[in-house]
């Protein structure tokens, strides 16, 4: 079965991005600020990781991405960047278990490396795809999910095909495990809505990285006032 192939203006796609660092810091208000009780932020915040993961994993599809370097650039980038973040991720709290998981620039950093070993191919690179998928899967923010979710819209921006569409459904699907509903499968009707319509935005390449930091900082700045008037974040 032969499937369309998905193009999307670039315009549109840093529409998309926008939109998700929107829900993102909805959600993130929700859970740092409110304690995750208003339902309509959490709801809607669960579209924001599927949304980055296409955004990443669209750009990195793109034809030429191994030659003009931009796989090592974008490994640097989230891991600086994912580093800066550390210190407010962890006090903020809300983790499983002291530093696990990784925050979400972790996250993508994994998915961007798997993709990476993929693209340059060869059996020891594909190994070690499966490996970091493994390893890093278990480490990170959405963990395996979220990984599947950026190799599925990789590979089907690469190559449109039912067996990636499938691992795309399955992969928002199986984020119920972590958000305990499916509303990450709302974020696809969402991307092919974007593949219609020409956004003219220009790309800022380095605001998303900041933002992610920033407005870290920002929430656990703002709740020591909170704290010291009384309200207890749990």
């Amino acid at each position: 079965m032969r499937l369309p192939r998905l193009v999307v203006a670039d315009g549109s796609v840093e529409a998309l991005k926008w939109l998700a660092l929107l829900l993102m810091t909805g959600d993130h208000v929700n859970k740092y600020l409110f304690n995750g009780t208003v339902p309509l932020l959490f709801n809607a915040g669960r579209l924001a990781l599927p949304i980055f993961c296409f955004v990443l994993a669209y750009n990195l599809a793109r034809p030429d991405t191994l030659q003009r370097g931009v796989y090592r650039r974008t490994l640097k980038r989230l891991a600086l960047f994912g580093l800066a973040a550390t210190p407010a991720f962890l006090a903020l709290g809300g983790l499983w278990a002291g530093w696990w998981p990784l925050n979400v620039m972790f996250t993508l950093l994994a998915a961007t490396a798997v993709l990476f070993l993929i693209d340059q191919g060869g059996r020891p690179r594909l190994v070690a795809a499966a490996a970091v998928f493994l390893v890093a899967g278990s480490s990170v923010e959405y963990w395996w999910p979220a990984l599947s979710i950026c190799l599925a819209v990789w590979w089907y921006c690469r190559k449109p095909s039912v067996p990636a569409l499938a691992l795309l459904l399955a992969s928002c699907a199986a984020l119920w495990f972590i958000n305990g509903n499916f509303w990450a499968l709302a974020a696809l009707p969402v991307v092919a809505a974007a593949a219609h319509v020409d956004v003219r935005l220009p790309r800022l390449r380095w605001a998303f990285y900041a933002y992610y930091p920033l407005h870290l900082i920002a929430l656990w700045l703002i709740r020591i006032p909170m704290s010291k008037a009384g309200y207890l974040f749990f």
